[in-house]
């Protein structure tokens, strides 16, 4: 098994099902990684992830493929989201100031992919756990094996110029319920200092 495959298995663990989306976010941020010639994120210093996914769709199972591929996490707050609903994300090396956008492209690979047994099986609400595995990998071979420049768009790389500002530290607890909340996120009732829930406030 190659050292790809590998990833892809594990990124399916850290999904927590097998599905297509996931593998087609694994395989465009490996192409990224070696596209911008970088390794891996270790630290949160190294890279930055911007996707484009929205809310409640198949895309979230994308960005976790990207996640993992890419090790840009929320825990490290190096990863964010557009909010445009698109299977797209732009990679950035902050060390040396470049950037690639890499997005899914469609075509008859994912035509296949809807007429999968897996696929309809999902349509009829079968949960993907619940679905054989080897179901399951018939559809994601279909992403895996077709040939990259037709499942994916990848941009040149080009400049990107990376502002860092730091980290913010200090948490502090809410006058009102009492659990910590870092500082920038408290706001003023009154002469209480208070979390956003607590305050009444939107944001």
């Amino acid at each position: 098994m190659s050292d790809e495959k590998k990833i892809l298995e594990e990124a399916f663990k850290f999904h927590g099902h097998i599905c297509w989306a996931s593998a087609a976010g694994t395989r465009a941020g490996l192409a990224a990684l070696r596209t911008l010639g970088v390794k891996r994120a270790g630290a949160s210093g190294d890279l930055h992830c911007i996707l484009e996914i929205g809310e409640n769709h198949g895309a979230q199972c994308f960005a976790d493929g990207v996640q993992y591929s890419t090790g840009c996490t929320l825990g490290k707050w190096n990863i964010e989201k557009t909010g445009w609903g698109k299977l797209a994300f732009t990679l950035i090396d902050k060390k040396n100031q470049k950037a690639v956008r890499v997005s899914y492209r469609p075509g008859p690979h994912h035509k296949k992919v809807a007429e999968s047994s897996f696929m309809r099986k999902r349509g009829q609400g079968i949960p993907p756990t619940e679905i054989p595995e080897e179901e399951a990998w018939e559809m994601v071979d279909i992403i895996w094996e077709t040939p990259e420049n037709e499942i994916l768009t990848i941009g040149d790389v080009h400049p990107y110029e990376w502002e860092e500002f730091g980290e913010i530290l200090g948490l502090v607890p809410c006058d009102q319920c009492g659990e910590l909340v870092s500082k920038v996120y408290l706001r003023v009732v009154g002469k209480s200092h208070m979390c956003i829930p607590c305050s009444g406030y939107e944001r």
